[in-house]
């Protein structure tokens, strides 16, 4: 499967480019690869679905952030960012162009309703529903499948959610004959303007119910539960957004379902703390194990790891565990696990302990003679996180 292209690549602008430049770029591509315009083209048509999908994307302020940052990763593994990556129609991508071009301008180019033979909508679409889940160092650093209940408006099971009480219970709109759409042409010392709204009747669906379904009241849907499988990236951290589309709340009457916003939660580990993709550890050691050195365990994301400590090592000396730390969301680098040794001094000592202290504190081997290429405590920080 091809990789999707990057989404300001798509609509041919820069990455600074503002709000009105990506609006009149997508509408220029838009034109161009029209389905009316490239009759039977399927290459035309995927780059006017590639197009609405990049706009839908960058014209919001949220999912442009998002995907400035971690690029397509930021909606889910294997999905675009957009409404329209997720199986929408070609109906759905033309529904949302009434900001863009207005019912008039697709009237005059393309003899009404931006399709041939006229489009309608298809009820009103549902809302986005959010959930948190919540996920453990592990579960972050490798990925995971969780599948959780979510109580939403589902699809009417009596009528399939066209909201009538039957197949009899539905007739064609008197107004706009089933269209969707109401034209009128007006005279102009231009000549004749042809424009294409919405039926006011119908509301664009080209039907009116004559008898509610008795389950949904007409709604076409139904306050249930449903069972969603998600899979969740490595990589992801805390406050994140994931977003699957469809997933959301039904739309009433047949509308599109609105999407359901997965936000990212992090467990607090007992012993290892985050630091971007690093995790760092506090090490305990004994003030004759810093003397003598030893071999110790730490815990790592994924289990516990060996690591010897030299003789003579120093409180505050850091040591890194190469790529033991978390994965990056947008490339395939690892963070490190950084491991600072704390000496631990003893807060009660007997009087034999005391006297054999006292014995070696004048010793010249036990005052403190710091090597000159010793860093200091801001270096060993920056040299950490850089």
């Amino acid at each position: 499967m091809a990789s999707k292209r990057d989404y300001y690549e798509v609509l041919e602008v820069q990455r600074n480019a503002q709000a009105e430049e990506i609006k009149k770029a997508y509408r220029k591509i838009a034109m161009k690869y029209h389905p009316d315009r490239n009759p039977g083209d399927k290459q035309a048509e995927e780059k006017f679905k590639e197009a609405a999908e990049a706009y839908e994307v960058l014209s919001n302020p949220e999912k442009r952030a998002k995907y400035d940052r971690f690029g397509h990763n930021a909606f889910g593994p294997g999905r675009g960012g957009g409404d329209f990556g997720g199986g929408m129609n070609m109906d759905d991508i033309f529904s949302q162009f009434g900001d863009i071009f207005g019912d008039s301008v697709f009237g005059n180019f393309f003899g009404g309703g931006g399709r041939s033979g006229g489009r309608r909508s298809r009820g009103v679409r549902g809302s986005n529903l959010r959930v948190r889940i919540k996920l453990n160092y592990e579960e972050i650093a490798k990925g995971a499948t969780k599948t959780i209940k979510v109580k939403k408006y589902v699809t009417c099971s009596q009528c399939h959610g066209n909201g009538a009480k039957d197949s009899n219970s539905m007739q064609t709109c008197h107004t706009c004959g089933g269209s969707g759409q109401v034209r009128r042409v007006q005279h102009t010392f231009l000549g004749q303007m042809q424009t294409v709204t919405t039926c006011p009747e119908c509301n664009g669906e080209g039907t009116t119910i004559t008898n509610k379904c008795p389950q949904c009241k007409g709604e076409g849907r139904v306050y249930g539960e449903e069972n969603i499988t998600i899979d969740i990236p490595a990589g992801v951290s805390e406050g994140m957004q994931l977003s699957m589309s469809g997933k959301g709340n039904m739309g009433e009457r047949g509308g599109a379902p609105g999407d359901l916003i997965i936000l990212i939660e992090e467990e607090k580990h007992p012993q290892l703390q985050r630091e971007g993709n690093n995790v760092a550890f506090d090490l305990y050691i004994s003030f004759t194990d810093a003397v003598f050195g030893t071999q110790t365990e730490v815990p790592t994301i994924d289990g516990r790891a060996k690591i010897k400590i030299p003789a003579g090592t120093q409180s505050g000396k850091i040591f890194r565990l190469k790529g033991k730390g978390f994965p990056s969301l947008d490339s395939h680098a690892k963070g490190d696990q950084l491991i600072q040794v704390n000496v631990w001094t003893p807060q009660k000592i007997s009087d034999e302990e005391k006297t054999a202290l006292e014995s070696l504190s004048h010793s010249d081997n036990f005052k403190p003679h710091p090597d000159k290429n010793e860093k200091g405590f801001w270096e060993k920080i920056r040299e950490t996180f850089s």
